[in-house]
């Protein structure tokens, strides 16, 4: 098999972020901006969770503004720039399991199901990067955060917010 001379980069964009996004709150669309203006070939990929969390959001939500922006991202993501991905090769019980792990490991709250499956898809789908307004999934202990995905063999995303891009890298 021929190697790839220039593998994609890949960011996972959170639920909150493409929520944004779509909504047009500045701090997040400078920060996409800057993802793809300083990442040559980057693809910013909507993981599994994340699609699900905006179906429910354009279906269910009580704040139209909210069913807005779902529905804006899912109907056109690919001409804002997301990729929508539906599978995870490693399989959603794996994800699951993982993400059932780093909770129990106190990550995060217990009740954070999604967010934990956000970055367990994150990490399988080999993104160096996840972006994340929320602040249980940037407050994430990345240090221990590494080992317990080093003993599922996956690399732990760095996870930080749009506004932290904006403050170190916009222009």
């Amino acid at each position: 098999m021929a190697a790839m001379l220039n593998p994609p980069k890949l960011v996972a964009v959170d639920t909150n972020v493409a929520l944004d996004f779509a909504k047009g709150v500045e701090d997040v669309c400078d920060a996409i901006a800057t993802i793809q203006a300083r990442i040559a070939g980057v693809e910013l990929l909507l993981p599994p969770t994340v699609m699900g969390e905006l179906a429910n959001a354009a279906a269910t939500s009580a704040d139209r503004q909210v069913r807005m922006a779902a529905t804006k991202i899912l109907r056109q993501h690919r001409v804002l720039g997301f990729r929508l991905v539906s599978f995870i090769p490693l399989g959603f019980e794996q994800v699951d399991r993982i993400a059932e792990r780093l909770r129990q490991q106190g990550l995060l709250p217990e009740e954070e199901v999604h967010d934990s499956a956000i970055i367990v898809e994150a990490a399988a789908l080999g993104c160096p990067l996840l972006t994340s307004s929320d602040a249980e999934l940037a407050g994430v202990d990345h240090k221990k955060l590494a080992v317990e995905l080093d003993r599922f063999d996956l690399i732990a995303p760095l996870i930080v917010t749009p506004r932290e891009i904006v403050k170190k890298f916009f222009r």
